[in-house]
């Protein structure tokens, strides 16, 4: 071995602590990108394979009524590669517990042998024609606690039919099973899908020979061409009474699928960039340390024949070692992270196909992003060694001049402060570099830490905005099948209601120009009691009796502004389509809805006293009365709601804990390193200080004075650097489905400071023994460190 890698060894043994430390940053960098990134590529070629599998459709147009022979008419449309009808119809399920109330969509299986949207049977058989038999998807299965062979009854058209349960299946159409956009999260237990025969959903549901679905596939080379194929297959099927087109980029389960993928590739470059970028910094102001500190052995290093780029590169080293160390311990355990991440996908979402594979692609990337980083901050901390001269090292460096900072000319303060604090904020200001850099990365934990802090008190919050301000409703209640308004009289005559009122909620297409967008289009009376419309900046909004108010989010999506006018597709047969103009735009956390006065939704259609459903306040049983009335399709409680964001809660509180530990172990090291540094650079100052009479807790205090004050700095600072964390992060993962607010309580930040005040100090303490292990003797001998 040569004489400067023994060197670098007992180098790396004599500040091993900072070794460790900065190496722990490069593994969590490297775990992060590693695993994340064979996460992502996992999924997102599961989901792509399964589709392939499973023949998953590219077009899905939901109608009123279609015959066979209209949906075989498609496959003259250009592009068009098949075509299948198919009905789907949301009802009830009877359940052991009659205050359960429980859904399924009962969806029938076309007769064809290719099917588009076609199943992958888990265990089980399929269907057999002339049974009373089904097929149930996984996660609904699973929750349910169901066996094959049990005996489910959905109650269809006021007639209870028990199909016996044959097999288990997943489909491409439900991975990320909710029953709709207007679901706020996943409840399989309380939604589910089952599978029956074209034959007996016809029969069941009133569709002799005809359909409610078209399900479509377009040929690879058209792909590119869906928006000119969709327009085509709406005009063909516009007589039919087109609800709703949707493309496979836009159907729910996929759309959050992808946002699942984006959001792992985001997250494993975002913060596998940020972890390196401090260790780099921090890499850079060690290395300059040492180099200061090893002037004189640099010089006879020279002396002897050694050049500058040998010397350059001994120094460059120790960096690499620390990546190299780094990059091969997160390596070995991004791997079984990658599996354990893979096996929760299994476990959460319904892909039978997501298998775990290794891709050693990432492993080179990481190494050479890792490698890069760490030779860049090596060169950069060690440049100072081509200034240095055999002859000049020999002697000990020039100290620095010494000035008066500014403090000092303000007699009024600067008398005041006693000589231990005097010391602490000359240090400070004398080594502006260093001190920067630790604010900055104090600020950088805090922010870290203000995420997880944020996104875990936040929902109870946005849960009031919605359901306490936006929304007052106790329950709300959809039909099965439109009704008349009179229906309403028949609910108040069941239920003791405090307030009742009619609303028609229909799916319509909004287009503006070449965007477009489907959304369910509430209308309600126009002095509503159960809603309080606000606009973004507060202002209140009432109803229009002509007009639409849009979700803010519905609007930013067909860019329209207050006066702009969009296009309402009719679904209805022989209807035309209306151009209504953008009356208000409203804040809207969960869902993204577009609103207007239920007479002009009616006067669109071309009914009369036509609602879909009705908002309630009551403090009666609601749920037990109303869940055997024949044309009650679902009862949405708020308590229902917000007990299901308390489930959710349990995710978000891991996932952001793991966060929070992130933060902690980035200010740790940060912290820790900057204060070894620190007292590396001082040794002969602290020697000093002992001959003047400071015992070492003295000293060890005027240490923790300045990391002290660097922390009150770093907190202040970190306070609007976390405010513009919480803002990405709610831009990063707010969807369709729901937007959070920027609403950070002071409670937040108070809790965000308490924490990076103990990850400093958990560093801080582990610097005690670096005080205490001085040789102050030595210092004063030696002008060597």
């Amino acid at each position: 071995m040569k004489k400067l890698d023994v060197r670098l060894l007992r180098s790396i043994k004599n500040s091993k602590g900072q070794f460790i430390s900065i190496s722990i940053i490069i593994v969590l960098a490297l775990t992060i990108y590693v695993s994340f990134s064979m996460v992502a590529d996992n999924l997102n070629n599961s989901i792509l394979y399964y589709y392939d599998a499973t023949n998953f459709g590219h077009i899905f147009v939901e109608v009123s009524k279609i015959p066979k022979a209209a949906i075989e008419k498609l496959h003259t449309i250009e592009g068009v590669e098949m075509a299948q009808g198919r009905i789907s119809a949301d009802v009830p399920l009877r359940v052991e517990d009659p205050n359960e109330k429980v859904m399924v969509r009962v969806v029938s299986l076309p007769k064809e042998k290719n099917l588009i949207n076609d199943l992958y049977v888990i265990k089980g058989e399929n269907l057999k024609e002339g049974l009373r038999s089904t097929l149930v998807l996984q996660q609904f299965f699973d929750a349910r606690g169901m066996q094959l062979e049990d005996t489910i009854t959905p109650y269809i058209g006021g007639t209870e039919y028990p199909l016996s349960v044959v097999g288990v299946v997943g489909s491409p159409e439900y991975i990320y099973l909710m029953e709709n956009e207007q679901t706020l999260l996943p409840a399989p237990e309380k939604f589910g899908v089952i599978y029956v025969t074209e034959e007996f959903a016809q029969s069941a549901l009133g569709y002799q020979g005809s359909y409610n679905e078209v399900l479509i596939k377009i040929e690879d080379r058209y792909i590119n061409k869906i928006d000119s194929i969709v327009d085509e297959i709406e005009d063909e099927l516009d007589r039919y009474g087109v609800r709703r087109t949707v493309k496979r980029e836009d159907q729910l389960s996929h759309s959050m699928m992808m946002q699942e993928v984006e959001s792992l590739e985001t997250m494993s470059t975002s913060i596998t960039l940020l972890f390196l970028i401090v260790a780099a910094v921090i890499i850079n102001i060690m290395l300059s340390r040492i180099v200061r500190n090893d002037r004189m052995y640099i010089g006879v290093m020279k002396a002897l024949g050694y050049n500058n780029f040998s010397i350059l590169g001994h120094y460059t080293k120790y960096s690499i070692l620390i990546g190299l160390v780094g990059s091969i311990i997160g390596i070995i355990l991004s791997i079984p992270l990658s599996s354990v991440f893979t096996s929760l996908y299994i476990l959460y979402m319904n892909i039978p196909m997501l298998k775990m594979e290794i891709y050693y692609i990432y492993f080179i990337y990481g190494i050479l992003l890792t490698s890069i980083f760490c030779i860049l901050s090596g060169l950069m901390g060690a440049r100072s060694v081509l200034k240095i001269l055999p002859a000049d090292s020999m002697k000990p460096e020039a100290p620095k001049v010494g000035k008066r900072i500014w403090l000092e000319k303000v007699k009024f303060i600067w008398n005041r402060i006693s000589f231990s604090w005097k010391m602490v904020i000359r240090n400070i200001l004398r080594t502006k570099r260093r001190s920067v850099f630790l604010v900055l990365g104090i600020a950088l934990t805090y922010g870290i830490t203000m995420v997880p802090v944020f996104m875990t008190s936040i929902w109870d919050s946005l849960f009031t905005l919605q359901y306490g301000e936006f929304q007052t409703m106790d329950y709300n209640i959809d039909f099965a099948s439109p009704m008349n308004d009179k229906a309403i009289r028949g609910l108040s005559q069941i239920i003791d209601v405090d307030h009742i009122e009619p609303k028609a909620e229909i799916p319509f297409e909004l287009k503006r120009g070449w965007r477009k967008r489907t959304a369910s289009v509430i209308g309600l009376l126009r002095d509503t009691k159960l809603y309080n419309f606000k606009s973004p900046s507060g202002v209140e909004i009432e109803l229009p009796r002509n007009g639409i108010i849009l979700s803010e989010i519905l609007a930013d999506s067909l860019e329209v502004k207050i006066g702009d006018k969009i296009l309402i597709k009719n679904f209805m047969p022989d209807k035309e389509d209306t151009f209504v103009e953008v009356k208000g735009i409203v804040e809207q956390y969960f869902g993204s809805n577009a609103y207007m006065d239920i007479e002009m939704m009616n006067d669109i259609l071309g009914e009369k006293d036509m609602i879909t459903g009705a908002l309630v306040n009551s403090d009666d049983e609601v749920i037990t009365k109303l869940q055997h009335v024949k044309n009650i399709r679902q009862i949405q409680s708020v308590e229902d709601m917000k007990n299901s964001i308390l489930e959710f809660m349990d995710m978000i509180i891991y996932s952001m804990g793991v966060m929070m530990l992130f933060g902690g172990i980035l200010g740790f090291a940060i912290v820790y390193n900057i204060t070894i540094i620190s007292i590396s650079e001082r040794t002969m100052e602290f020697s000093s200080l002992r001959v003047m009479g400071f015992d070492k807790k003295e000293i060890y205090k005027l240490v923790s004075r300045e990391n002290g004050l660097m922390t009150l700095l770093g907190v202040i600072l970190g306070v609007p650097i976390g405010y513009g964390m919480c803002v990405g992060i709610v831009s990063a993962v707010s969807t369709d489905l729901f937007s959070i607010p920027i609403m950070i309580e002071p409670i937040s930040y108070i809790i965000t400071a308490v924490a990076t005040i103990i990850f400093v100090t958990i560093a801080q303490l582990a610097t005690i023994r670096k005080i205490h292990n001085l040789n102050f003797m030595d210092a004063l001998k030696s002008r060597v460190s």
